[in-house]
């Protein structure tokens, strides 16, 4: 697509930004000052527990709901008061499917080009999915996860800049789900398409997305590269290794580095087995869950702290 002088004088602004974002339902404050920027390109991911606020961010910045305070832009707008022309720039992925049961897919897509000035071409878009093949089947013909593909066909034949992603993946097999992750990333990739994506799935976020940033109880605790926030999250690393008398050992350390290093020096030489595991996204997660579950009356329990998605929703239900 060509850059229209509008998107080449904002290019180097944040796609989006939000800052001291505000939202309560009644007297429950759900979010209570987030900052946010998401640069023109990258795959952000939004991860937090069930209640943390996620999708009631996600909505403020598509302009679905409402904010109670703080300022926010996407795309150089207020979602709040956006028009049509700023809505034809941005796509969604919604978690639940679109379901068209009786179109045909290509006819599908077709139609709904229609709707946007210069959209996709319906059937180079099939190509980019992976359902030129299933082109003529009807929509209830399809897998789960060539229907998911049916959802971002829709959601991109506009040619968005900016692309929300809502629990993508929820039951998909893992054939399907790496499917998925790859377009994902040919479409950052090669269409330089900035993605929003909200998930529980750690391995997900943890493979797709550039930067992350977590919301639990309402706040954004932390945020950075998947390694920046293993990093900082006073998780020790496990240095594993095969002593010379044939024994396996393990050690956690905060420096595995200046283990590493000793034990080469005590060998005076190559250590067999030599492996190092640094602390993980799932572990820098449970450390920000746990350490603010009790900044609010509504602690964090167990049953929303779950690594994947099981079938409790967001604060959308409060």
């Amino acid at each position: 697509m060509t850059s229209t002088p509008s998107m080449a004088a904002d290019s180097r602004q944040p796609v989006v930004l939000a800052r001291e974002l505000r939202m309560s339902y009644g007297g429950t404050e759900v979010l209570q000052g987030v900052d946010l920027d998401i640069r023109r390109g990258e795959i952000f991911a939004l991860l937090g527990p069930n209640g943390a606020g996620k999708t009631t961010t996600v909505e403020i910045l598509e302009g679905f709901r409402q904010r109670s305070g703080g300022e926010v832009r996407v795309l150089g707008k207020d979602p709040a008061h956006a028009d049509d022309a700023w809505r034809g720039r941005i796509g969604l992925v919604l978690q639940s499917w679109r379901d068209h049961r009786r179109w045909q897919v290509a006819e599908l897509l077709r139609h709904f080009a229609t709707y946007y000035p210069d959209p996709r071409d319906p059937e180079e878009l099939l190509e980019l999915v992976g359902l030129a093949h299933r082109a003529r089947h009807r929509v209830d013909q399809l897998s789960g996860g060539q229907r998911r593909r049916v959802d971002v066909a829709l959601g991109i034949i506009g040619r968005p800049e900016l692309l929300f992603l809502d629990e993508p993946t929820t039951g998909f097999d893992p054939e399907a789900r790496r499917e998925f992750h790859d377009l994902v990333e040919r479409l950052a990739a090669d269409e330089g398409v900035t993605i929003l994506l909200t998930t529980h799935d750690l391995a997900e976020a943890e493979r797709l997305a550039d930067r992350i940033a977590m919301l639990v109880n309402g706040r954004i605790r932390i945020s950075g590269t998947p390694a920046e926030l293993a990093r900082r999250a006073a998780a020790q690393a496990e240095v594993r290794w095969t002593a010379p008398d044939g024994a396996p050992r393990r050690e956690r350390t905060a420096d595995p580095s200046l283990l590493v290093w000793e034990l080469h020096r005590k060998a005076d030489g190559p250590i067999a087995d030599l492996e190092v595991r640094r602390p993980t996204l799932e572990d820098t997660y449970l450390h920000m869950v746990h350490e603010h579950a009790d900044d609010t009356t509504d602690a964090v329990t167990a049953d929303n702290v779950a690594l994947v998605g099981a079938g409790k929703g967001d604060e959308r239900s409060a």
